[in-house]
């Protein structure tokens, strides 16, 4: 008798995360934009433990700042979309690598200096409010299954 497969992953649809872009209209640290956010919210971002991305050469470091939305009981992180730090693993030998000791989770938006991501597949970002003349409006922005942040995104939940 034939075993049956009850579940292949190669034909499992994996969803779409809902993410927000955040960039900032000023350049501030980091301690000050969060401090801001958190004087005008019912919310207490702080900092948590860095994402960690290990790629050939180096270890790249994303800061994290996690708060809970207590009335829609959703989670909200920051991620810094440039790295914070880098270490390097191993000496570049090869002449033409495409890894350097800065790294984007996000490579086509440069510009964004934080990603907006929560505990709910469909959100609403527009329960947090940003402080004006420092933040440009939170930008929507779908991430599919083959990109590079999905599956980061998945292993840290």
């Amino acid at each position: 008798m034939e075993i049956q497969k009850l579940y292949d992953l190669d034909d499992t649809e994996f969803e779409d995360i809902a993410i927000g872009l955040v960039r900032l209209a000023k350049n501030v640290p980091d301690h000050e934009f969060f401090y801001k956010i958190n004087q005008i919210n019912d919310l207490n971002f702080s900092r948590k433990k860095d994402w960690i991305f290990h790629g050939a050469y180096y270890d790249y470091y994303f800061s994290r700042f996690e708060a809970y939305h207590k009335f829609t009981k959703t989670c909200f992180t920051f991620i810094s979309n440039k790295s914070t730090e880098s270490r390097e693993k191993k000496s570049q030998t090869e002449l033409f690598t495409e890894e350097q000791n800065v790294k984007f989770l996000l490579n086509n938006q440069v510009d964004v200096e934080y990603i907006l991501h929560s505990s709910e597949q469909f959100t609403d970002f527009s329960v947090i409010s940003l402080p004006e003349n420092l933040v440009f409006p939170i930008q929507d922005y779908t991430l599919s299954s083959d990109e590079e942040l999905y599956q980061i995104i998945q292993y840290y939940e």
